[in-house]
């Protein structure tokens, strides 16, 4: 598979000139060419701040697309909340399922794939608001499954930029891939820059690569 940043960008979708100009009055502008593929995950990164949320749900509609995320099953049960919640792209992921939280999402990718639907999972691989030692990796442990171009999406206060335009495919060398990945995201500022996690793995967090170590997601 060829380096998805080579690749044509077959899908861009026309977004709310509404979301746009909301953004624009608060300083902000999302960079956006187009994606590689129907399917694929987005890691977002840093996560600081509850405003990344209403940045994220901003720059979504102001890009026209349809991004899932992962929450927690329990969340949908709540009356109101749990539908606006999937009306936003929100899927539930049920932690007891027999093929794990990222068996279900690469199950669901590969229906897509096979209606030819646009799936693309956008997830913080830093799972908190607060300062951890690296980046769980359930995005990774996706990807490889399903063969899934990654694109690699800052939200970046100094400059005020919503960056959706560096993609990647994964290689053999999960430690590559992340040094990769690093480069990509090299001087972007968290709006608590105290917060962000280094671009590392998680001690710990299995990868495709290794059997042992825990399915951090």
């Amino acid at each position: 598979m060829s380096d998805a940043a080579k690749a044509p960008l077959p899908y861009a979708p026309r977004g709310s000139a509404l979301a746009r100009k909301v953004l624009a009055l608060a300083g902000w502008r999302v960079d956006f060419e187009g994606l590689p593929a129907l399917q694929g995950v987005m890691v977002v990164y840093p996560h600081t701040s509850n405003w990344d949320f209403v940045v994220g749900v901003l720059a979504k509609w102001a890009l026209g697309l349809q991004i899932h995320f992962w929450a927690k099953d329990s969340l949908f049960r709540v009356p109101l909340f749990g539908r606006w919640l999937q009306w936003l792209g929100g899927i539930p992921v049920y932690r007891n399922a027999p093929q794990g939280v990222v068996g279900q999402v690469v199950e669901r990718v590969q229906q897509a794939r096979q209606r030819g639907e646009l799936y693309w999972l956008a997830l913080s691989p830093e799972g908190t608001r607060r300062y951890t030692e690296g980046w769980r990796s359930g995005f990774y442990q996706v990807a490889h499954k399903a063969d899934l171009p990654v694109g690699v999406v800052s939200f970046d206060y100094g400059r005020k930029v919503v960056d959706v335009t560096r993609f990647m495919t994964l290689g053999t060398d999960r430690q590559a891939d992340m040094a990769r990945m690093a480069a990509m995201l090299h001087g972007v500022r968290g709006k608590h820059p105290q917060c962000a996690s280094p671009v590392a793995w998680l001690p710990g967090a299995r990868t495709p690569s290794q059997k042992g170590g825990q399915e951090h997601v």
